[in-house]
C-alpha cells in the first residue's frame, strides 16, 4: 500500500462513522501520524470546532505524534485493536501530550461504537 493510499483509506474509515456527535465540540487535538514501514509518510487528523481535517503533511502545531505501521494503525481504526493495548506492546509510539494522545483514542473509540449502534439499529429495524 502506497503512502497516497494509506492517506485516502484513512479519511474513508473515519469519515464513514457518524461524525455528528463531535459537532458541539470546542475539543482542539491535532495529532500527528507516523506510518513506518511500507507506505511510510507522515499526516495529520485534526479535531477542531466540531470538525475532523485528515492532510497529507506535517502539522508542526500538533499535540502528539502516533509512530506506528500502517497495518496496526487501521487496526486501531476499525476497533480491531486497543490504542493503549498497541501502546503497551510496543505497536504504538506516542511522542508529546499523552492525556491529549489518550483523549482522541477515547474519541475514536466512542464515535466509532455510536455508528457501530447506529448501525446494527438500522439492520434490526
Amino acid at each position: 500500500m502506497t503512502y497516497q493510499e494509506i492517506v485516502e483509506k484513512t479519511r474513508e474509515i473515519i469519515f464513514a462513522y457518524d461524525l455528528s456527535s463531535l459537532k458541539d465540540s470546542t475539543e482542539h487535538i491535532a495529532v500527528q501520524v507516523n506510518i513506518k514501514g511500507e507506505g511510510e509518510g507522515i499526516f495529520y487528523i485534526e479535531l477542531k470546532d466540531g470538525n475532523v481535517y485528515i492532510e497529507p503533511y506535517e502539522y508542526y502545531d500538533r499535540d502528539c505524534t502516533f509512530v506506528i505501521s500502517a497495518e496496526n494503525f487501521f487496526k486501531i481504526c476499525d476497533g480491531s485493536l486497543d490504542a493503549v493495548k498497541a501502546f503497551t506492546v510496543g505497536k504504538l509510539k506516542v511522542q508529546g501530550n499523552i492525556d491529549k494522545a489518550l483523549k482522541f483514542s477515547g474519541i475514536v473509540k466512542s464515535v466509532r461504537e455510536q455508528s457501530e449502534g447506529k448501525k446494527s439499529k438500522k439492520k434490526s429495524k
